[in-house]
């Protein structure tokens, strides 16, 4: 038996709890990981509230990155032994002491970090990776705008176009979430409580590319903060889903729209990710070049107080949970 935390039924922060599950057993192509550390995404929160479903097959509990040491081997597996430092992308289980994953979105824990970073990565890095350069196809010179740039997805955002050469700015909302977006690399970090980032956007001749998780009014907004052939990427509706848009402009001005979401994805998509990474992205973690940022780490046992300071909005970088520690 293993300690988690499970949701114990729809609803706040306090529906985390502690209990005793059996220790997961690798699949065919699996592995095992002793966990270490466990990354805190918003998608953890929806599916607390009740409005992320875990995937067919997938664990209930929540947790969608870890980082620790191999324990078992699924059959078909190679590659990875017993005792390898790893960070993985998973369908679920994250919160707890073992978590059972796709063998083929694990990646070695980058040289120069600990484990507490390295569980930082995975769910950000994917998405980023696969929202940024894959669908929304930013070049070096563009013109990038991330909105949430103090989040975990924003911090890596920031970081991965500016070193890939894009010209990057950034909303975020108080002056030291915008100071830590310079920090990063971004050229311009706007106060969007004080700041329309559509006027300045078009004044510094639109955005390019933008990676949105605000939705709601923003839609609208980012259509026009967009130069001609311009691409809005959608990763999230922290404002809602459902707008009233003219598309029109879609046309005239050559826009596109689109958007993804990490989880449903397929086992092998995921796979594809995950071995760009490892080729484009992780010789510039382990060079110093691109660093997760961390908030802060709380006890597996105060998983509540980690999704009330995400929900708060107040943290900078990514959350973590302490499992097991470092070894």
């Amino acid at each position: 038996m293993m300690q988690a935390v499970e949701i114990t039924q729809p609803g706040g922060p306090e529906v985390l709890a502690l209990t005793e599950r059996s220790i997961p057993q690798p699949a065919h192509d699996q592995v095992v990981i002793k966990v270490a550390y466990a990354g805190v995404n918003r998608p953890d929160a929806l599916q607390r509230a009740g409005l992320y479903n875990p995937p067919a097959g997938a664990s209930d509990l929540p947790g969608l990155e870890a980082a620790g040491e191999i324990a078992a081997l699924g059959a078909g597996v190679t590659g990875w032994k017993i005792g390898d430092r790893v960070c993985a992308l998973l369908p679920g289980g994250g919160y707890a002491a073992y978590v059972a994953t796709a063998a083929a979105h694990c990646l070695p824990v980058p040289a120069g970090l600990t484990l507490a970073q390295a569980a930082c990565l995975p769910e950000t890095f994917f998405t980023v990776w696969s929202n940024v350069f894959q669908r929304g196809r930013l070049q070096a010179g563009e013109r990038f705008l991330v909105h949430g740039g103090s989040s975990g997805i924003g911090t890596t955002a920031i970081q991965l176009a500016h070193v890939f050469g894009a010209r990057v700015f950034a909303t975020a909302g108080s002056d030291d979430k915008c100071a830590a977006c310079l920090a990063l690399g971004a050229e311009a970090a706007l106060n969007y409580r004080e700041v329309d980032f559509v006027a300045h956007m078009k004044q510094a001749g639109g955005a390019d590319l933008i990676l949105d998780m605000v939705g709601g009014p923003y839609i609208q907004r980012n259509l026009a903060a967009l130069a001609d052939d311009g691409r809005l990427v959608q990763i999230a509706f922290l404002q809602g889903p459902k707008v009233e848009l003219n598309l029109a402009q879609m046309m005239t001005r050559r826009l596109t729209l689109t958007g993804s979401t990490l989880r449903p994805q397929s086992d092998l998509a995921k796979a594809r990710i995950a071995q760009d990474l490892r080729q484009h992205v992780w010789p510039l973690i382990a060079a110093g070049r691109v660093r997760p940022v961390m908030d802060q780490a709380f006890a597996l046992a105060d998983a509540a107080a980690a999704h009330a300071r995400m929900e708060s909005s107040a943290h900078i970088g990514k959350i973590v949970l302490q499992v097991a520690g470092e070894r």
